[in-house]
């Protein structure tokens, strides 16, 4: 009866993994009607849990992704409206699905609306979502997309600098006259330590025109294997990725501040965002650049 019973815990949540990427592989193809059905087929036996809400999230995400904006914005607001009834029957936080899905819904919603040539309505409607979940783990979520519809053009934000690792970054202000990379990334990030050569590549080439690299990161409770860390811990572990993946990158100061995430609403890492030498925010991207195009985006403005 045990093993009986081990085996179909095994497989429900062999059904609950394997959801999201079925799903995600029917919307990355414009086939919602396929997803639809997996998805039917799930509420019928599971009934609608988080697996399935964020799940059904994808339809919105699809939509999306293949610019069809209309739908886009119908599955976001049945995700919305989905995650709305989960949250009176829980804090947003306690069920890390439910965040996901909602934090979903906006991010689609805002984007759509901006594709459309919406994007007064889409800035507003993110700063009202700012102050409602600005308290919530959607908050840097919700501010990445912010930052892509208005933070190009604008002064940068400040950077704190009473912790940090390596070496203590300076208020932006002082690099003023040099154009600086922020380079947002965790410890546990694999595509973080792909773009590392990438930017000692960088820093070598453009070292005539004083190019800066800060690499802002925080802490997140774990280390090693995903396994639970007090600050301390997380603080040996990360300084080790250093030394490891990172040493290429000389004289890198590194900021240790859950604000300064936040604020450049840095969700994905890495995210990368170029200042120019007045302090202005020439170029926000969530996710890997490659060399020739960071390159020609500091050339641009130099």
């Amino acid at each position: 009866m045990k093993y009986f019973l081990a085996v179909l815990t095994l497989v429900g949540c062999s059904i609950h993994a394997a959801l999201i990427p079925e799903v995600r592989t029917y919307t990355a193809k414009a086939d919602f009607a396929g997803a639809q059905k997996l998805l039917d087929a799930y509420e019928a036996k599971q009934g609608k849990t988080p697996e399935w809400l964020e799940a059904f999230s994808w339809q919105a995400r699809g939509a999306l992704n293949n610019k069809i904006y209309d739908k886009a914005l119908s599955y976001a607001a049945e995700t919305r409206k989905f995650a709305l009834a989960e949250l009176k029957k829980r804090p947003i936080d306690q069920e890390p699905r439910l965040p996901i899905a909602l934090g979903a819904s906006i991010e689609v919603q805002a984007q759509a609306l901006a594709a459309q040539g919406n994007r007064s309505e889409a800035v507003a409607f993110l700063q009202k979502e700012i102050q409602t979940y600005g308290k919530s783990s959607m908050r840097a979520r919700i501010q990445k997309n912010m930052n892509l519809l208005a933070m190009e053009g604008k002064p940068a934000p400040a950077i704190a600098n009473q912790d940090w690792l390596q070496v203590q970054p300076k208020a932006i202000e002082t690099y003023r006259g040099k154009p600086v990379i922020l380079f947002f990334w965790a410890h546990w990030c694999v595509d973080c330590k792909q773009q590392a050569p990438i930017l000692a590549r960088l820093q070598k080439d453009f070292s005539d025109k004083g190019l800066v690299v800060i690499a802002p990161t925080r802490y997140y409770g774990y280390a090693a294997g995903g396994e639970e860390a007090a600050p301390a811990e997380e603080r040996k572990y990360a300084e080790k990725v250093l030394q490891d993946f990172y040493a290429q990158l000389k004289g890198m100061p590194v900021t240790l501040d859950d604000e300064t995430f936040f604020n450049y609403g840095a969700s994905t890492t890495p995210t990368l965002v170029l200042i120019d030498a007045k302090g202005i925010v020439r170029l926000y991207h969530p996710g890997k650049m490659t060399y020739e195009a960071l390159a020609e985006k500091i050339r641009s403005i130099s």
